[in-house]
Formats: structure tokens, C-alpha cells, sequence
């Protein structure tokens, strides 16, 4: 059996489970291509970048998993289960991961929305009279 290493990622409310193995560089996500998926270059370079880092961008094949959040959030989700995929490789990988700071998972959320305002933060217009 081929070598394949799994990685999960997560971002805002976006879960990716990605599995990694050697191959040509196909990327599946959700059974579609990774740009007919994320639909913007932009984001398709985003969740590559930790291949990018370590020049193997053609040597692996991609397979992901995703539910839940936004295209942004899928991107970065699929970002970190390939960073650490990747870190369970090698531990060179892995220094050179950390210090570009892929494995960092992105803790930042959407707040909640506070009883009697208009948001999170946004309050109803004051009225005097």
C-alpha cells in the first residue's frame, strides 16, 4: 500500500479532512477540482501555499473533505490539514512549516450577537425624545 497521510484543518466554521499521497498534483476537493471548488485563483493559492513553501507542489496528489463555513473558510481549513499532512512527513517539513507559520491554527471567529443590540458590537440608534 502507498504511503498517504491524513491532516484535519479548521477555520471559522469550516472542518477539511485532507489525505496526501504521492502522485502527479491532481487535488480533489468534495470530488471536484480545487479551482471549479474554491472558484477564485486566489483562494486555490492560499490553501497551496504549504506546498509552495516546500517546492513539491507537482509530487503529491490532494483529497479533501469539507463542510461547514465559506469558500474562505474552506480555503484556510484545507490549508492547515495539508500543512500538517505535510509535517507528519518529515521533521524538516515541519521546521520549515512552522517558522512560515502554516501550522497555526486561525482561531479568529465570528462574535455573537448580544441580546437588545442590533449585532455584536452595533447598538440601536439613541433617541433622546
Amino acid at each position: 500500500m502507498e504511503n498517504r497521510y491524513f491532516g484535519t484543518g479548521k477555520r471559522k466554521n469550516a472542518i477539511a479532512c485532507v489525505i496526501i499521497k504521492p502522485g502527479k498534483g491532481e487535488r480533489l476537493i468534495n470530488g471536484k477540482t480545487m479551482l471549479d471548488y474554491l472558484k477564485s485563483d486566489v483562494l486555490v493559492m492560499d490553501a497551496e501555499k504549504p506546498l509552495q513553501m516546500l517546492s513539491v507542489a507537482d509530487s503529491f496528489d490532494i483529497v479533501a473533505n469539507v463542510r461547514g463555513g465559506g469558500l474562505s473558510g474552506q480555503a484556510g481549513a484545507i490549508r492547515l490539514g495539508i500543512s500538517r499532512a505535510l509535517a507528519l512527513m518529515s521533521e524538516d517539513n515541519r521546521k520549515v512549516l512552522r517558522k512560515g507559520g502554516m501550522l497555526t491554527r486561525d482561531s479568529r471567529v465570528v462574535e455573537r450577537k448580544k441580546y437588545g443590540q442590533a449585532g455584536a458590537r452595533r447598538r440601536f440608534q439613541f433617541s433622546k425624545r
